[in-house]
């Protein structure tokens, strides 16, 4: 008889630990926004890893407790995905979910009303709910608000921080919209530099007059260098799109050059010249352009990061043919390898040592990238296909 008292004894402990924590749902993505809709809710979405340390002690400490629970339940329609498993790949993508735990909350019309993330105390994580649960927050989709013509502050920044990278075009009117009826004589914070700053890609944008006009502002926290340099690339990014030839696949260098010079100087000119002939030139899989480019831009190697350089020598290593400038792309790789070896690395540096003779030392590297694969449990296959080429 005790055995079975005690039996449901744990089983109505274990019923009503279970009511205390937050329900989550298990449902498609789709019926949980049609759900928040139907009831003019919030959809809360834990955006775990399995692996993830603070994801589980957010599991266990936090989504547990009695007051989480109740407030959770009552007003929002929870779910958990695995970010790295099924539909929460898709989560992840769409929402621009990066590390771990991520709390995404969505209106009825699946955008984002706010994104948090990393371990919180119960409180902390209470409060945050309590201030997502706003009737502002639940007036319906922020793209039909902003339509007609909602003003208020707080609504535009929250636009700005939630779609920066998931829809920049989105994000940048709300940026234009909040500076426009920004007061002349209201300074500028340091936030809203960032916002102005982040969002201002063209000359020809509403925003470059906000730029201009308050230079005053904007000097007190960045050095006045900075804020000039910033404005030339502005400048040059207009330059840049009228010396691109996009019928020919072709930048007109001449025409560049002589916009651009009076305008920056000779040197910048020429900086941002091979920068767009990169850029472009791997784009359209234009490689003995890009070669001549890279060479030039990458001539004093000392002045960049060596995964820059990485970059330059993979794509010498598969698509160029000229010798001289594969030993160019060897001192590229090597930097690298001297910052760090890594299977990649080791196996790029490999395969330019072969390609300029150098059977020896590839030989050496391509063992080495092979066996920091294995132990890493990474795929080997290219160092082995390259040990057998030299073979």
């Amino acid at each position: 008889m005790k055995k079975i008292v005690s039996g449901l004894f744990v089983f109505f402990t274990v019923i009503l630990f279970a009511q205390e924590s937050i329900q989550f749902q298990d449902a498609p993505f789709k019926d949980l926004i049609a759900k928040a809709k139907k009831e003019n809710k919030i959809v809360f979405i834990d955006a775990y890893a399995s692996w993830c340390g603070p994801c589980k002690l957010m599991e266990k400490n936090v989504f547990t407790k009695k007051s989480v629970g109740n407030y959770y339940n009552a007003n929002f329609v929870n779910a958990r995905f695995d970010m790295e498993k099924g539909e929460g790949r898709e989560i992840a993508a769409k929402y621009g979910v990066r590390s771990y735990p991520t709390y995404l909350f969505l209106n009825g019309d699946g955008e984002l009303v706010s994104q948090n993330l990393g371990y919180m105390e119960e409180s902390v994580f209470l409060a945050m709910a309590q201030d997502i649960n706003s009737p502002n927050n639940k007036k319906g989709s922020l793209k039909d608000r902003f339509a007609q013509g909602e003003k208020d502050p707080e609504f535009l920044i929250n636009i700005m921080k939630l779609n920066s990278t998931s829809d920049f075009e989105f994000a940048k009117k709300a940026s234009e919209r909040y500076f426009e009826n920004k007061k002349k004589t209201e300074e500028l914070s340091k936030d809203d530099i960032g916002f102005l700053l982040f969002f201002l890609k063209s000359v020809e944008d509403p925003n470059y007059k906000v730029f201009t006009a308050r230079k005053t502002d904007i000097i007190k926290y960045l050095p006045e260098e900075t804020y000039k340099e910033f404005d030339h690339q502005l400048v040059l990014s207009k330059v840049v799109t009228q010396s691109i030839d996009d019928k020919n696949k072709r930048i007109n260098d001449d025409y560049f050059l002589k916009t651009a010079e009076p305008l920056v100087g000779k040197y910048e000119a020429l900086v941002k010249l091979n920068q767009t002939k990169i850029s472009y030139y791997e784009q359209n899989e234009n490689f003995p352009e890009y070669e001549k480019a890279a060479l030039e831009y990458y001539k004093n190697s000392d002045s960049f990061e060596p995964n820059q350089l990485l970059k330059a020598a993979w794509i010498f290593s598969e698509h160029v043919k000229n010798t001289s400038s594969l030993k160019k792309a060897v001192e590229w790789a090597e930097k690298s390898v001297m910052r760090g070896e890594t299977s990649e690395n080791t196996f790029i540096l490999a395969k330019l040592y072969f390609l300029t003779g150098n059977n020896d030392m590839a030989k050496t590297y391509a063992e080495m990238s092979k066996n920091m694969a294995t132990q890493a449990g990474k795929d080997a296959t290219l160092a082995v296909g390259l040990l057998n080429q030299i073979k």
